[in-house]
């Protein structure tokens, strides 16, 4: 990928003001200094979605959704950085340059090109040949399955030739040579029968990356033969875990999930119903690759595996490898119906959305197929059952959440919340996984969570005030530092916004693009949107900021003291006595603040 310095990142950015690109997709209305508008990223029907054209960022209160411009792009198009740079240089006329590569970076990349030619010139062969009266029968086939023209096209859908040597002629016929055409997967060797095909008499499925270029192939065998799907092997281009089927399309959805299937057909029948955000496994199990991916696009995912055991299976594996990502997941019941395909099928797109709107949460889900091994009309596998669900609740370390799914796992089997809690926390000290609990103090704990939720707040106010009015940092600047920010994201923030009013130059549309994680964009930019109550005069304004540069100074100085650790004792020691005279002076001191135009 093309390495660009933070001077052009900076060049392109200034170029594109990001009121005019976001008004290309959003319809925005001047509200005081912001735009506004419905969000593009969650449904509402009261605009919540803000656009700065003096902060250069975006920012949904609603969905939480933020960024500058290129994160507008990256995540309303699901483009890649590099993506959105070159869609952002283009709109205003910029070239941007190319990267310099070494000998063999150039041959390298000279052969994955030439490879995805390959494959797409398979491709189009195949495309051709199912619509020549060699390919009638698969074409037959597509057509029994109810599959539209429009759909194969989208599909690119086709066919290999009976004879097992024909895509190998085609392509020697147009230049490619034996290595290149081994190197695609498309072409085997062996000595008995020298180069032949590697799919013939089968549909063909071609398997894209998420640019729409072709990696890869599926092939159903037409007739009888084993195997009855085949896939291509991995190559340069192609790496089964980590590319999803029809993922090329899925990323463009406006849909919040992603729904995983099983097998080609299944994506084709959903986005043919208008289900268009289904994706499938390439022949291979789920992996963290593939959970991976689908992070980049969606923050839950709706499994539709087929209702056999071995859907179940999967499913049963699947669902610890998205939690482990970070994605939260549901099941959707094909019942009476083996998949997604045939339910759609016979009961049609409605019936499929309502399965969806009942999805199942995805650990009630195991907890339900646990249950189908234990005997619950006899009091010892009960019990058994009852201990083994308590162990599985232990997988949530956040004790909320996981007294939430106590509770729904107790009314569902009727055990009773106290009972369940207990015996939780009985086989959590049997295990070891869990400290006995310690009897709470009343209100303790609850004053400090309210403690820590008003420093959180007055952190964000102190940089959105400060990113609102500049001007203010010269009455601060003497009493705070980045170290007073106790949230890290937040003190990275404040590093950076303090050496650019430092500078004199304040351009906090860069501040979130520090960081790679989304997540981290979101939450820096949210950091510079904090509501900032309305005061009328000077000194109330003046007392409002003091109140919460306070908060901070306060609760940096009760960290250092409740930091026990010899190491560099003398040091905080000496922190400490700085900062009680700082504070001292910051009470003492009368801000007067001149109301602003915000």
């Amino acid at each position: 990928m093309p390495f660009y310095s933070d001077e052009l990142k900076e060049e392109v950015r200034s170029a594109n003001d990001i009121v005019d690109v976001i008004s290309g997709y959003v319809r925005l209305q001047k509200k005081g200094s912001s735009y506004v508008g419905l969000c593009p990223f969650h449904n509402e029907k009261t605009g919540s979605f803000h656009v700065s054209q003096n902060k250069q960022l975006y920012h949904c209160f609603g969905c939480g959704a933020g960024g500058d411009v290129f994160g507008f792009l990256m995540e309303y198009e699901n483009y890649t950085f590099q993506e959105a740079m070159e869609q952002l240089a283009g709109r205003v006329g910029m070239s941007l340059p190319k990267q310099e590569l070494t000998e063999l970076e150039r041959r390298e990349s000279d052969y994955r090109s030439k490879l995805l030619e390959v494959n797409k010139e398979a491709g189009k062969y195949y495309y051709l040949l199912l619509r020549s009266p060699r390919g009638a029968h698969a074409l037959d086939y597509f057509k029994n399955r109810e599959l539209s023209e429009e759909t194969m096209k989208k599909f690119g859908l086709g066919y290999a030739d009976k004879y097992s040597d024909d895509l190998y002629r085609y392509l020697r016929s147009k230049g490619y040579d034996d290595r290149l055409l081994k190197d695609s997967g498309l072409v085997t060797m062996d000595e008995r029968h020298g180069m032949h095909d590697k799919f013939w008499n089968r549909a063909m499925f071609p398997i894209m990356n998420v640019h729409h270029k072709i990696v890869g192939f599926g092939g159903r065998v037409m007739g009888e033969g084993e195997p009855k799907y085949l896939n291509s092997p991995e190559t340069q281009i192609f790496d089964k875990s980590r590319n999803l089927y029809g993922m090329n399309l899925a990323r463009q959805s406006r849909r919040e999930q992603i729904l995983l299937c099983e097998g080609y057909m299944d994506v084709i029948a959903l986005h043919q119903a208008g289900f268009d955000n289904a994706v499938a496994s390439l022949g291979t199990a789920f992996t963290s690759g593939h959970a991976n991916l689908l992070k980049r696009y969606a923050k839950e995912v709706l499994l539709t595996f087929d209702s056999d055991g071995a859907g179940i299976k999967a499913a049963l594996r699947a669902i610890p490898i998205l939690k482990e990502a970070g994605i939260s997941a549901k099941v959707i019941s094909m019942k009476p119906y083996k998949d997604p395909d045939e339910f759609i099928k016979a009961l049609g797109a409605e019936a499929y959305q309502q399965r969806i709107d009942q999805a199942e949460n995805s650990f009630l889900f195991e907890i339900r197929i646990l249950e189908q091994n234990y005997n619950m009309g006899d009091p010892q596998s009960k019990t058994a059952f009852y201990m083994e669900a308590a162990r599985k609740l232990l997988e949530f370390s956040q004790p909320l959440e996981r007294n939430n799914y106590i509770e729904a796992v107790a009314q569902k089997y009727q055990i009773g919340f106290e009972n369940l809690r207990s015996l939780v926390a009985q086989v959590s000290t049997q295990v070891g996984l869990v400290k006995k609990p310690e009897p709470l103090k009343s209100g303790v704990h609850k004053k400090e969570a309210r403690r820590e939720d008003g420093v959180k707040k007055a952190q964000k106010l102190l940089l959105t005030w400060l990113g609102e009015e500049p001007g203010l940092y010269e009455t601060v600047r003497a009493y705070l530092t980045p170290d007073d920010f106790p949230d890290e994201l937040c003190r990275h923030a404040a590093q950076e916004l303090f050496a650019q009013l430092e500078a004199g130059d304040l351009n906090l549309a860069k501040i979130p693009g520090h960081y790679e994680d989304p997540a981290d964009q979101r939450e820096i930019v949210s950091a510079f949107h904090e509501t900032i109550r309305e005061v009328k005069t000077p000194a109330e304004r003046g007392q409002a900021l003091k109140d919460t540069v306070l908060k901070l100074k306060e609760h940096h100085l009760l960290r250092l003291r409740e930091n026990h650790d010899p190491d560099g004792m003398q040091e905080r020691f000496a922190k400490m006595l700085q900062e009680k005279k700082t504070l001292e002076a910051l009470r003492r001191k009368e801000f007067l603040v001149q109301s602003s135009d915000r």
